[in-house]
C-alpha cells in the first residue's frame, strides 16, 4: 500500500497541539483531585469530624478553607493558561507548577492507611509527570 492510498476504514490520527495536551491533562488531574476528596466523604467518621471542625489533623478555619482553596486554583487555572500564555511562559508554568504539585501530591496520602487515597495520588503524580515530560520537551519553532 503506497502512502496516497488509505486503509478502507482508516481513522484520520491528527496531531494534538502540545498546549491541547497540557489543558487536557490539568483537567483530568483536576477531576482526580474533586473525585478523591468526594470519595473521601465515604471513608467512616469523616463527616463526624467534619461536623466538629476537623479535616484529618487540621482545624476548619476560613483561613484553612482559603488555602485549599488557593491550592486547587492553581491547577484550574493551568488549563486555561496552558493554552493562553505565550508558548515559553506555558511551557516554564507548566514545568514550575508539577514540580510544586507533584511533592504536594505525595504528601496527601500520608499516614492514610485506605488504598483509594494512595491509587489516586499515585495516578494523579504520574498524569502531572506526563504534564511536566509533555511541557518539558515542547516542541521548538523550526528556523525555515
Amino acid at each position: 500500500m503506497t502512502t496516497m492510498e488509505k486503509a478502507p476504514n482508516a481513522y484520520e490520527n491528527a496531531p494534538v497541539p502540545v498546549r491541547v495536551r497540557l489543558a487536557a491533562l490539568w483537567a483530568a488531574v483536576m477531576f482526580l483531585y474533586v473525585y478523591v476528596d468526594i470519595f473521601y466523604f465515604y471513608k467512616p467518621g469523616t463527616i463526624d469530624d467534619i461536623l466538629v471542625g476537623r479535616v484529618w489533623q487540621f482545624e476548619i478555619t476560613q483561613a484553612w478553607l482559603a488555602g485549599c482553596l488557593m491550592l486547587m486554583v492553581v491547577p484550574s487555572l493551568m488549563v486555561a493558561l496552558s493554552v493562553t500564555l505565550p508558548a515559553r511562559i506555558a511551557r516554564w508554568t507548566n514545568v514550575v507548577v508539577c514540580g510544586l504539585f507533584i511533592p504536594v501530591t505525595l504528601f496527601n496520602p500520608i499516614g492514610e492507611p485506605w488504598v483509594f487515597l494512595w491509587i489516586g495520588a499515585a495516578i494523579e503524580v504520574a498524569v502531572l509527570a506526563v504534564i511536566l515530560r509533555y511541557a518539558w520537551t515542547w516542541p521548538r519553532q523550526s528556523r525555515a
